[in-house]
């Protein structure tokens, strides 16, 4: 990989962790650049999810996803990418069945409250 690359995905995973933080999240990029460590999440403090980082112009959004889904099995959490193009917002992938879990937690609290 590219220097740039790597430096434009570091760029991306410390602009995510800043959103999350944002929300309340403490959240921090993980060290994978530098080998092992332990951690499959690009980004982690964000609970339940596992956030796979993606900024580059071409989405590969199967790809990506099946990624996400290979690192979550490693630390047991729902995979979801957050994918960002150039110059456009970003955006945020899961399976179907994985976002029918969120969102059936999220109508159960709301119907709580």
């Amino acid at each position: 990989m590219p220097i740039n690359s790597r430096a434009k995905g570091k760029r991306f995973e410390l602009m995510l962790s800043h959103k999350f933080e944002k929300y309340g999240y403490e959240t921090r990029r993980t060290a994978q650049y530098c080998g092992n460590t332990g951690e499959a999440s690009d980004v982690t403090g964000l609970p339940y999810i596992h956030v796979e980082a993606k900024n580059v112009e071409q989405a590969r959004i199967y790809d990506f996803l099946e990624q996400a889904v290979r690192d979550a099995e490693k630390d047991g959490r729902i995979p979801t990418v957050f994918y960002k193009k150039n110059g456009k917002d970003i955006v945020v992938m899961q399976y179907f069945d994985d976002w029918m879990r969120m969102y059936q937690v999220y109508e159960k609290s709301v119907g709580e409250a």
